[in-house]
C-alpha cells in the first residue's frame, strides 16, 4: 500500500476488464486489413475482427509479457490478453505495466524464465498511481513523449543504416573517381572479375598480397595467463564491426605478453573473429598497442597498398562477408582460419581513392553514431523518469515546469 500523499494502490483487475482473444495463431491473413495480435513482437493481420476498443494487449506465452497499445478494430490470439474498459488513464497503466510487470512475474515464477502468464498474474498485479486521473495523464504524457522520441530515433538509425549499406555497395562496386563522383558504366571502363565488374583502375588481390603478415592469436587454453590487471587481451566478444568494445577485457602479465609475442597486436593491425560471427573485423586502435589477443586472426596491412580502415570496412561489407560465409558453407559456428583470410579477395583502388571512399563512409558512420548516442540518452532519461514519476518520488508538476523535457 502506497504511503505517498494523493496516491492509491489498486489491482489491475479493479481498473479494467481482462479477457483473451479467441483465434488460433494460424487464422491470420498476411493480406488482411485488421491487426492480429499474437504472442510476438510483430503483429500479423486478419480479415475479421473480434474487438473494437482502446486496449492494451499482453502476450500470455511465446514472447511472454510483450505489450501493444491499440485503439480500433483488431483480432487477438487465444493466449493474448486484451485489457480495456479502463477506469483510470490507459496510457499511465501502459507505462506502469511496461516498467514493472515482467519483474513481478519473475518474482512469482520459479526460475529465470516465464513460461506463460496466468489470468491471476494480471488481475492481482498491483498498481500505484495518483488518485487524480489528470495527474496520471500528465505522467503518461511525459513518458509517451520519450517513447515517441525513442521510436523516431530508432527509425532514423534504421534509415541511415540502409543508406550506409547502399553507399558501401556502390563504393565497393564503382568507387569514386578523381572528380569525387561515383563512376558510371556509361562513362567509365570496367573489368569483369570473379567478384563481378570492377573499375579498370582497380586491382583484385588476395589478402596475402596486400598484408605483410597474417597469423592467429593464442588458440591454446589461455585462462592460465589471465590476471586481474596488466596487458589487455582482446577476445571475440571485444571485436565489433569496425570498432573495439573495451568492456569485459581480460589481462595478462607483461612477462607472458613477451613470451606470447606472436599474438601481440599493434595499432593499425586488423583483428578478425574466427568463431561465432566469423569475419567480424576491426582495426586495432592506438590504446591497444602491444596488447595481446585470443583466437583472433591478426592481419598487418601493407600500408603502401591498402589503408587499414579500408580493408576492415571491405571485410565487413556484404561482398567481404559473403566470401567468408560461402567458405564456411553458410554455417556461423565454424572456424575462420589464417589460410582463408590469406585467400580472401579484396577490390583494391589506389590509396587516394581509398581515402575518398573512407571519407564518405566515415561521415555516414558518424551520423549513425550520433543518433545512437541520442538513443542511449533517451533510454537513460526514460529509465530515470519512470523511477521518479511512477513511484511518486517526484511530482509531475515539478518536471512539467522544466520545458526541456517537453522538447525532447
Amino acid at each position: 500500500m502506497t504511503c505517498i500523499e494523493g496516491w492509491i494502490t489498486k489491482s489491475l483487475g479493479n481498473t479494467c476488464k481482462i479477457t483473451t482473444g479467441k483465434r488460433d495463431v494460424n487464422e491470420g491473413d498476411p493480406d488482411g486489413i485488421y491487426p492480429f495480435f499474437t504472442c510476438s513482437r510483430i503483429n500479423t493481420f486478419s480479415n475479421s475482427y473480434s474487438f473494437d476498443t482502446n486496449a492494451i494487449l499482453i502476450a500470455g506465452n511465446g514472447e511472454v509479457g510483450i505489450l501493444h497499445r491499440y485503439d480500433g478494430k483488431f483480432e487477438a490470439y487465444q493466449r493474448t490478453y486484451v485489457l480495456d474498459s479502463f477506469s483510470d488513464d490507459i496510457d499511465y497503466i501502459f507505462q506502469y505495466i511496461s516498467a514493472y510487470l515482467k519483474q513481478s512475474l519473475l518474482r512469482s515464477h520459479v526460475g529465470s524464465t516465464i513460461p506463460f502468464i496466468k489470468l491471476g498474474d494480471l488481475t492481482d498485479f498491483p498498481l500505484e498511481m495518483p488518485f487524480l486521473r489528470s495527474e496520471q495523464a500528465k505522467i503518461a504524457g511525459i513518458l509517451s513523449t520519450l517513447d515517441r522520441a525513442i521510436e523516431q530515433t530508432e527509425d532514423l538509425i534504421a534509415k541511415q543504416q540502409r543508406i550506409k549499406s547502399g553507399l558501401m555497395n556502390d563504393l565497393f562496386t564503382v568507387g569514386i573517381d578523381e572528380h569525387g563522383n561515383l563512376r558510371s558504366f556509361k562513362t567509365h571502363k570496367f573489368e569483369d572479375t570473379s567478384l563481378g565488374f570492377i573499375p579498370l583502375e582497380w586491382q583484385l588481390k588476395e589478402c596475402a598480397a596486400i598484408c605483410l603478415q597474417i597469423v592467429v592469436g593464442i588458440v591454446i587454453r589461455p585462462v592460465q595467463y589471465y590476471k586481474p590487471d596488466g596487458v589487455p587481451v582482446l577476445r571475440s566478444a571485444n571485436v565489433q564491426v569496425n570498432s573495439i568494445d573495451p568492456s569485459n577485457l581480460v589481462f595478462m602479465s607483461q612477462k607472458d605478453n613477451k613470451i606470447l609475442r606472436k599474438s601481440q597486436i599493434h595499432k593499425g593491425d586488423l583483428v578478425t573473429v574466427r568463431t561465432g560471427y566469423p569475419g567480424t573485423t576491426s582495426v586495432v586502435p592506438d590504446e591497444f598497442e602491444s596488447a595481446n589477443c585470443v583466437d583472433l586472426v591478426i592481419s598487418r596491412p601493407d600500408l603502401t597498398k591498402v589503408r587499414s580502415e579500408f580493408l576492415s570496412m571491405w571485410i565487413n561489407s556484404y561482398q567481404g562477408l559473403r566470401q567468408i560465409q560461402e567458405g564456411q558453407g553458410g554455417l556461423a559456428q565454424q572456424h575462420f582460419n589464417v589460410r582463408e583470410m590469406k585467400k580472401l579477395l579484396v577490390k583494391v583502388p589506389s590509396l587516394d581513392e581509398q581515402d575518398r571512399i573512407l571519407k564518405v563512409l566515415v561521415k555516414q558512420i558518424s551520423i549513425i553514431d550520433g543518433l545512437k548516442e541520442n538513443l542511449d540518452k533517451f533510454y537513460l532519461l526514460k529509465t530515470a523518469l519512470m523511477q521518479d514519476l511512477l513511484t511518486g518520488n517526484k511530482k509531475v508538476t515539478e518536471l512539467l515546469n522544466k520545458n526541456e523535457l517537453l522538447n525532447v
